[in-house]
């Protein structure tokens, strides 16, 4: 049944007295039989002031009560603790504002029936601080406050750990920038011993075109990051040591101080884009320390333990695939000196001048690279241009050609050095298969070269360094000895 539009409110009566009933207007405006009530309205509290709380007292006579504040009270009595929950509307502020003790404490709360599932704690049981507002006690908080009291902190972490990564990167891209020391934390990465780790990292690091070795700024560091270990050659130029860095052995060659243009020549040659070769010493760095109140000029290459072929030869027979690996090895990276590289970051054609058994290393897969490049020059077709240097030192006379011991080579031509390494390397060849077993048969003693290949003056008697191959008893040379022959 609908009520009537023209009609006014009245209150309704039992257990709810909040709930009203609208009631139709007589003709004369008295008022009618109720309607029949479809549903009842709760009217908003705060138009009478007045909160619908749980009530237990012993003065309430139904479980609810109304007043203006709800409140949950706690006493202890001789180890008894009784709790009550009420209302009431005067003296608030002496009542809800009474200090929890250990025997009695108060809560209040000012929303309708808020007091039901309140709790209050004495001092001692633990539970909620006696401190809190009134009106906040007992409130749980509700989901999207608890997940904000979550995420806000959480996401203030988040961006301070950004920003404190942000300001790290900065300053180390400054640091790396400003030092360019970067490149030097590669060669941390060598995980593996022997020849190619080395090699292998340095390859890696060079494909800019920018040398045989480490970045320039970097090769002024290595010096104070090498161990000196032992000495394993001397000679004119100074000392050969193995070194250690990284965990790596590496050669440490130290000029003499009046070596110094040897030692920055073979510094630029090192440093010539794509020299890089299996067959020429591989080039680490060059550095000038202070040691021993001296400054020493360093030369940082590639170690290899079997010595120079000098060494080698002297305490190893050679069988004929070892001898053919030996040699076609060094013709491979003198090929590589002598040969032009056309293009953007080409590399010049380079006659190393002072190829002996002494300047040439072996490998510990026998094969051989070349070392020493302090005499070296270099020739660039485009320019038509010749650098010689300007080094005084001069190269082996057992080695020399014989134009150049009678001082007619061509100095101003780039092909009469490199016809000169071929000559040297003539001589490497003979000292290989001197040393080398041929069905059984070793090379006659005659027809064996002298002992050391330092020897600055030709035999007496002999004319040039091929007096060498002329010098043996009877004039026995390879042509007279039937084990050469197919």
């Amino acid at each position: 049944m609908q009520c009537p539009r023209s009609s006014r409110w009245v209150w309704g009566f039992g257990a709810h007295p909040r709930w009203v009933l609208p009631c139709p207007l007589g003709p004369q405006g008295q008022d009618v039989t109720l309607c029949a009530v479809t549903q009842r309205i709760p009217v908003n509290p705060s138009w009478w002031d007045e909160l619908l709380c749980a009530c237990d007292v012993p003065h309430c006579s139904q479980p609810t009560c109304t007043g203006t504040v709800c409140f949950v009270s706690k006493r202890k009595e001789e180890g008894t603790v009784t709790q009550h929950r009420g209302c009431f509307s005067q003296n608030i502020l002496e009542n809800c504002r009474t200090p929890v003790t250990e025997q009695y404490g108060m809560k209040c709360c000012s929303s309708s029936m808020c007091n039901a599932e309140l709790e209050i704690f004495l001092q001692g049981d633990g539970g909620t601080s006696p401190s809190e507002e009134p009106g906040d006690l007992g409130k749980a908080p509700s989901l999207p406050n608890l997940l904000l009291m979550i995420f806000v902190p959480l996401l203030t972490l988040l961006v301070l750990a950004a920003l404190t990564a942000l300001f790290c990167w900065k300053v180390a891209q400054h640091r790396h920038k400003k030092s360019d020391l970067g490149d030097t934390d590669l060669m941390l990465k060598a995980s593996m011993l022997g020849d190619s780790t080395l090699e292998d990292l340095l390859n890696d690091d060079c494909t800019t075109g920018s040398g045989s070795g480490l970045p320039f700024l970097v090769q002024r560091t290595v010096a104070r990051q090498i161990t000196l270990v032992e000495c394993v050659g001397k000679g004119r130029y100074g000392e050969v040591w193995r070194g250690v860095w990284h965990g790596e052995s590496v050669a440490v060659k130290i000029f003499s101080s009046r070596d110094e243009q040897s030692w920055f020549r073979e510094t630029e040659i090192y440093n010539t884009v794509l020299l890089r070769h299996d067959n020429i010493l591989g080039f680490i760095a060059s550095d000038m320390t202070s040691r021993n109140s001296s400054t020493q000029l360093w030369l940082i290459t590639h170690y290899h333990e079997n010595g120079s072929l000098y060494d080698y030869l002297q305490r190893t027979t050679l069988d004929v695939e070892t001898c053919l690996g030996l040699a076609s090895s060094i013709i491979c990276g003198l090929v590589h000196l002598h040969v032009e590289i056309f293009g953007t970051q080409g590399k010049p054609a380079i006659a190393h001048r002072d190829l002996k058994s002494r300047n040439i290393l072996v490998k510990s897969n026998r094969q051989c690279c070349i070392a020493d490049l302090g005499l070296a020059v270099m020739h660039s077709q485009g320019s038509d241009y010749l650098d010689i240097g300007n080094n005084p030192r001069v190269g082996t006379k057992r080695y020399m050609a014989p134009e150049v011991l009678s001082e007619q080579i061509r100095t101003d031509c780039f092909e009469s050095y490199k016809k000169t390494d071929i000559w040297a390397y003539g001589l490497v060849l003979w000292e290989i298969t001197r040393r080398t077993v041929v069905n059984g048969e070793r090379l006659p003693a005659g027809c064996r070269a002298p002992g050391d290949p330092e020897v600055q003056e030709p035999p007496p008697g002999v004319q040039g360094a091929g007096g060498v191959l002329r010098e043996a008893p009877g004039g026995l040379n390879p042509a007279d000895t039937d084990i050469w022959r197919p």
